[in-house]
């Protein structure tokens, strides 16, 4: 009897598909980068998450000595896996990382210099976290292009190296496939970007779920930035009656008029002895101080954005807005989602 079978033309069975390679990701490996953009770069790449649908990735640690350990700040040491000729197998499909150094005026092996150039040359994605910036600007990645890094170092690095044009404020910036992230967690974001760009939302999505943190953040490093009351703002200067009043009745209407009048000057005097004695001018002092309310308000309490906006002295939502998205470019809500604490816990909270 014949088998139904041996009846149908026979079909070679289909060869199974190969999967595809996996991104392979080099991490700079030298003395005095920061153990903290190490961890980031390892738990953004360097974990199996196939199962939560995260594609696989290749995570070598490359070092011009891939045989001897480095040492990091706080009794640690990262162990190379590859030498830096292992950047020359890499294809536009890959990417190149240069975590934080730890000290921007360090000197930097030229090998790994030579490295990145060659790298950049071959059309490779390069990407640094926080003070990595000055080591792509060292290897002269980032002249003629955007770059950022720590707000702290801005001033730094726009002062080192003229022919960058520095972001004083974004969180992560790219320019014709070079990146460079802000300060700390600014490094977060942009591997998660980096992952997004590459591999699509749901992918860094299921690592930031995995990382426990945002998916991307809304805003600039601007939230972050410290301005410190200028000296003579602490000091008992003529002034400083007027500005504690204000401060103290942030929710009233205030101009530069009624505020001479407290200070018993004319206008015009008061704001030249005033910019002279606070390096801003009345008005701009006073906005500064009622985002720095509204700020306050956001994170601490749970009232209503037109509350916070009459209790900061905006007079209203859309004015309050306006004045975040130009100080802090991102929006009141936005804000107090990423920064709000527990009302209960707020000693304002009422």
């Amino acid at each position: 009897m014949t088998a139904i079978d041996d009846l149908l033309p026979h079909v070679p069975a289909a060869s199974p598909t190969p999967a595809p390679r996996p991104q392979r990701i080099a991490l700079l490996s030298f003395p005095g980068i920061r153990a903290f953009d190490i961890s980031v770069i390892t738990e953004v790449w360097g974990s199996d998450r196939t199962l939560r649908g995260v594609p696989p990735f290749d995570l070598r640690r490359a070092a011009a000595d891939p045989h001897t350990p480095i040492p990091l700040r706080g009794g640690l040491s990262l162990t190379p896996d590859r030498p830096l000729s292992w950047l020359d197998d890499l294809t536009p499909d890959d990417l190149v990382l240069v975590p934080g150094i730890e000290d921007p005026d360090a000197d930097l092996p030229t090998p790994v210099l030579d490295a990145l150039r060659r790298a950049h040359t071959a059309g490779i994605p390069v990407a640094s976290l926080c003070a990595g910036a000055f080591v792509l600007a060292r290897a002269g990645l980032l002249d003629g292009r955007r770059a950022v890094t720590h707000w702290h170092l801005a001033a730094t690095l726009a002062a080192r190296h003229p022919a960058i044009q520095v972001e004083p404020d974004a969180l992560f910036v790219e320019d014709t496939g070079v990146w460079t992230s802000a300060g700390t967690a600014a490094g977060i974001d942009l591997c998660l970007h980096l992952v997004r760009t590459a591999h699509g939302a749901e992918a860094a999505a299921a690592i930031a779920r995995a990382m426990v943190t945002a998916p991307f953040r809304t805003g600039t490093q601007a939230q972050f930035i410290e301005h410190p009351t200028p000296r003579a703002d602490r000091d008992a200067d003529a002034l400083a009656d007027v500005r504690a009043h204000a401060l103290a009745h942030l929710d009233e209407p205030h101009t530069v008029a009624t505020l001479a009048a407290r200070a018993g000057m004319s206008p015009r005097s008061f704001a030249r002895h005033f910019q002279a004695t606070t390096g801003t001018t009345p008005l701009h002092w006073l906005i500064t101080q009622r985002v720095a309310a509204a700020q306050k308000l956001l994170e601490l309490t749970d009232h209503p954005l037109p509350e916070v906006a009459r209790r900061a002295g905006f007079g209203s939502e859309v004015t309050m807005r306006q004045h975040f998205a130009s100080h802090l470019a991102t929006s009141p809500r936005d804000y107090r989602n990423a920064f709000r604490h527990p009302a209960g816990n707020s000693p304002i909270a009422r």
